[in-house]
């Protein structure tokens, strides 16, 4: 298992502030850390690294995260932390620019340049995900990202949305990824980054072609999930909802060993599969579970799915256990 987690609740009420510094000055760049609520502070972190890069779900109350000249002269790593604030509010100072964030934004600062961040002056907790990469790194020249240092990214719909769930898939599955997955998780992060800072500065024709193709291919995905239950959703709709041609998009698959057709059937039968294992869908009929995820036909559906797990809908949910009592 890649991630570690820590949890300042392990030690008494009045040492968890202490600790909760030891572990962020462990885990992040060094910063100066105050915090009004240093009596009882709890706080979560999972940190999952993937090679370079570092994933960290976080989970704590109101807190000042301060980078000092004198800090960045002591060590600079020289990486971007990108934060994508999923609940709670802050605020954020660094290279002449103020600006405030909510959930649903990311913001961007720079290890090597002064900052000053506030979470929490008007909300209990923020939890967030905080990606840590090198500047080298990201596929984006370092003075055109220094235009969006401090600047709030609403993170709503589109590629941003994409990157939004990416993240937050990422925190939520971490415990299920192996050494073997991280060179294609850190890969598919840093070009969904790069794709979207990159539109954010109409700056997306630096990126090299493979960078844009990924990030594409993993936006296009993400829509797939998004609308699977839409029984319309098929290799013309996606193409046409992304301005490809359905050949492109056969392209992009192809790459990755796949067809759209497939890959959007795949993508059903895994959630009809979670379904009907799920007790607590029990009183729902197979058939109800198969038109909730696009397919329309009985029997389609049981012939499908006998041919890709070796058995029946209803022999699977039979095998998966009776609900509870």
């Amino acid at each position: 298992m890649l991630v570690t987690e820590f949890r300042t609740e392990v030690v008494p009420p009045a040492e968890r502030w202490d600790l909760w510094q030891d572990i962020a000055g462990r885990t992040h760049v060094p910063n100066l850390l105050r915090s009004e609520r240093t009596e009882d502070f709890r706080a979560t972190m999972r940190v999952l690294p993937l090679g370079d890069l570092q994933v960290a779900d976080l989970s704590f109350p109101q807190m000042d995260t301060v980078r000092t000249p004198r800090i960045i002269r002591r060590f600079d790593p020289e990486v971007y932390q990108i934060n994508c604030q999923f609940t709670g509010d802050g605020g954020i100072a660094q290279d002449g620019r103020q600006a405030v964030f909510r959930a649903g934004d990311l913001v961007l600062a720079d290890s090597s340049l002064p900052y000053d961040v506030r979470l929490n002056r008007t909300s209990e907790r923020t939890s967030a995900v905080v990606v840590t990469v090198p500047r080298a790194l990201l596929p984006l020249p370092p003075r055109t990202v220094r235009r969006l240092l401090a600047v709030p990214i609403p993170l709503g719909q589109g590629l941003g949305g994409a990157l939004y769930r990416w993240l937050a898939d990422l925190a939520h599955r971490a415990d299920e990824f192996t050494a073997a997955d991280v060179p294609t998780l850190a890969t598919v992060t840093t070009d969904l980054l790069g794709s979207v800072l990159g539109r954010c500065l109409d700056a997306e024709d630096v990126l090299s072609p493979e960078s844009r193709r990924r990030a594409l291919h993993t936006r296009i995905r993400d829509f797939i999930d998004q609308h699977l239950g839409d029984p319309s959703l098929s290799p013309a709709t996606v193409a046409a909802a992304h301005g490809i041609s359905v050949r492109r998009l056969h392209q992009l698959f192809a790459a990755e060993g796949a067809s759209p057709a497939a890959w959007i059937r795949h993508r059903r039968l895994e959630r009809c599969r979670r379904d009907l294992a799920d007790p607590r869908l029990s009183g729902r009929s197979v058939q109800s579970i198969a038109a909730r995820w696009g397919f329309t036909d009985p029997a389609t559906f049981s012939r499908v799915f006998r041919r890709a797990y070796g058995m029946t809908p209803t022999d699977h949910r039979h095998h998966a256990g009776p609900p509870p009592s």
